[in-house]
């Protein structure tokens, strides 16, 4: 880890090197507010970038937008020098990390980012909301921490990529996934000077295309010009770092049930940025610790789930999702051969709009348990979570615990909490704001919303710990498939041909269709009153079932690519990965599509090869299939190198 020592940023005017003068100097703090005591502990955290460079240097600089890979060509291609500078960019877009991680492949020395009021919508001052404490916009000196770790490349230890962070273990040179160049997070009240000294130098950001648009600092007086700073303005940027080896602590809990190698976890990270932390994590941590005492109280009645139940609290998230990442890593085999699902709550609460990613094989799950909660919002009276929500689900990205079990694990995995839309208050994310103070004022004042995300996980668990037959659906996972490659047929040049794997998906679907009819009929096979003298069937059933949830669990593991995608071998999934430039949001087919926007069609046709090839080998009896049909009827395969038995 990177602990921090020492930080500065300020400008500089002079007429010579030997003769500068400062012009201004950014506080690098969060004001102590009088009504969040929180805000003034002696132990509140410096602002800071984790895994950070340390550096000290002095150059002119750049507005760069949100520092998106697009917005740094943009300005190549707009002929603004890049090289030597120091980028000074808003948050947003896109992970943090990676935006040190293009300014640093350009040649850019250093990079500033801050918090635009441009992404709190209409809750600003500019609109007549009053900033935190007295009111939901975004306090001005708010600072969002956070780690710069390249997540895309390799999350956990940056030191062991692909195996677990244990004493004694070989340590690899971290540089392929951690940053050279020093970067430092500031509030917007600090960035405004830095902004205003960029007024009538270089192009607007107004001679740039739509993305371009929208400042948040208008009314204070910013241009939003491009720079460079003139040659007599410019920044000092300097950071001093602490790179150690220490020990973290993840905590375990498990609930041993009656099929033990079928396991459900739940897992959430309890490390913060800040010294409150209420919504990131603890309004997570506070949902699991009820979901334990709940189950607690069950256990205690004489309750034993069919299967085994484990809770994680993870340590490390917020530097590189380390906790988990070496924990998948360490304890891989038991993973693969036991894991049913993973179900991740980073943050619970931090507004009042439930979101959802999973795996489509979770689909069926998330559904049902979110149909069986209220919604804290009654405008309707009676209606459920499911309802406001409405049931989107997006695609799986990065950016939180369930990184590792889905992309490098191949464990269906979810992840929900109720956030922050437009028209909430303006959510203090990764600042000493997020605090007990803010939650009870703004983010969730009856505690009404940590209620139904407790609820919501532990029903979930429930539901894909009890049932005889795995709650899971391969139909679903199917039709993601087809909606997967719709969006990727849209990346592709004409003439493009996906006909093979659209014909490979078509038939994977079709015979999902059939396993999951026949999975329902094993569930209703349950219900029959069989007599005692028919003992033999009852164990019949019981195989069947054992088998049907063995196909079911492994579905997942069967889209892993040891080899890993291009440039990026940690992620193994060919199905789900977090894109290569936008960090937190998920691609799907990122080796397909990743070499469709790059315009390698050798290699995109090899992905699609691999994909159909794939896809195939799960409905044909070589080697192993996931579902084999018969013509009269259906033919289970029982995991045995050499037999196949049917029922």
């Amino acid at each position: 880890m990177a602990l921090k020592l020492a930080s500065r940023l300020m400008t500089y005017t002079s007429t010579t090197r030997e003769n500068m003068t400062v012009k201004f100097e950014a506080t690098l703090k969060e004001d102590i507010l009088a009504r969040d005591s929180t805000t003034g502990l002696n132990g509140r955290i410096p602002t800071f970038h984790g895994y950070s460079a340390s550096g000290n240097v002095t150059a002119r600089y750049v507005y760069a937008n949100f520092g998106t890979y697009h917005d740094f060509d943009d300005l190549l291609k707009a002929n603004v020098s890049l090289e030597g500078k120091i980028a000074l960019v808003k948050y947003g877009g896109i992970f943090r990390g990676l935006k040190v991680k293009r300014a640093q492949e350009l040649g850019m020395v250093g990079l500033v980012v801050y918090s635009d009021p441009q992404a709190d919508g209409d809750i600003t001052e500019a609109n007549g909301y009053k900033p935190y404490p007295e009111g939901p916009a975004r306090n001005p000196s708010a600072v969002e921490r956070g780690s710069v770790q390249f997540l895309t490349i390799s999350p956990g230890d940056p030191t062991t990529p692909g195996y677990a962070s244990t004493p004694g273990c070989p340590r690899q040179n971290p540089n392929h996934s951690i940053p050279s160049i020093p970067s430092l997070p500031i509030s917007f009240k600090d960035a405004i000077p830095l902004l205003k000294a960029l007024n009538g130098h270089g192009p607007e950001a107004s001679d740039f295309n739509a993305h371009w648009q929208g400042g948040g600092l208008g009314h204070k007086g910013v241009d939003y010009n491009i720079g460079p700073s003139p040659e007599n303005a410019v920044l000092n940027l300097y950071n001093e770092q602490e790179y150690v080896t220490t020990p973290i602590w993840n905590v375990i809990g498990v609930i041993k049930g009656s099929i033990p190698d079928e396991v459900v976890i739940m897992g959430n990270h309890r490390d913060a940025w800040i010294a409150g932390g209420a919504g990131d994590p603890n309004s997570g941590s506070a949902a699991l610790n009820e979901v334990i005492r709940s189950f607690g109280y069950a256990m205690k009645a004489g309750w034993k789930p069919l299967r085994t139940i484990v809770f994680a609290s993870w340590d490390g998230e917020e530097y590189g999702l380390i906790g988990s990442t070496e924990w998948v890593e360490e304890n891989l085999t038991w993973l693969s051969n036991s894991i049913v699902a993973y179900l991740n709550v980073d943050m619970a609460t931090s507004g009042h709009h439930f979101t959802a990613q999973a795996s489509p094989l979770l689909k069926k799950a998330i559904y049902e348990a979110t149909g069986l909660v209220l919604s804290p919002n009654q405008t309707v009276k009676g209606q459920t979570v499911l309802d406001v929500w409405g049931g989107k689900i997006s695609t799986m990205g990065s950016g939180s615990d369930f990184t590792a079990f889905q992309d490098f694990a191949g464990i269906a995995s979810l992840d929900y909490g109720f956030r922050s839309r437009a028209g909430d208050a303006i959510y203090q994310y990764h600042s000493n704001y997020d605090s007990f103070d803010w939650m009870n004022r703004y983010g969730d004042p009856n505690w009404t919303y940590h209620v139904a995300a407790a609820k919501v996980w532990s029903l979930t668990a429930a539901y894909l710990a009890e049932k005889p037959v795995l709650g899971l659906n391969a139909t679903d996972y199917a039709n993601g498939l087809a909606t997967y490659l719709t969006s990727a047929k849209e990346k592709a040049a004409t003439g493009f041909s996906f006909k093979s794997l659209d014909a490979a998906i078509a038939k994977l679907r079709k015979a999902a269709v059939a396993f999951d009819a026949y999975t329902a009929s094993l569930t209703a096979q349950l219900d029959e009153n069989l007599p005692w003298w028919h003992w033999w069937k009852k164990i019949r059933l019981f195989f069947k079932i054992r088998t049907a949830n063995g196909k079911y669990k492994n579905l997942e593991r069967k889209f892993l690519h040891q080899d890993g995608l291009d440039g990026r071998n940690w992620f193994k999934h060919v199905v789900f990965a977090p894109g290569l430039w936008t960090g937190y949001s998920g691609v799907t087919f990122p080796g397909l599509v990743e070499s469709l926007e790059s315009g390698n069609l050798d290699n995109a046709k090899s992905k699609a090869s691999g994909l159909t090839t794939g896809t195939k080998r799960l409905q044909t009896s070589q080697p192993r299939p996931l579902f084999g049909l018969k013509s009269n009827g259906f033919c289970l395969q029982v995991f045995s190198p050499s037999r196949l038995y049917d029922f």
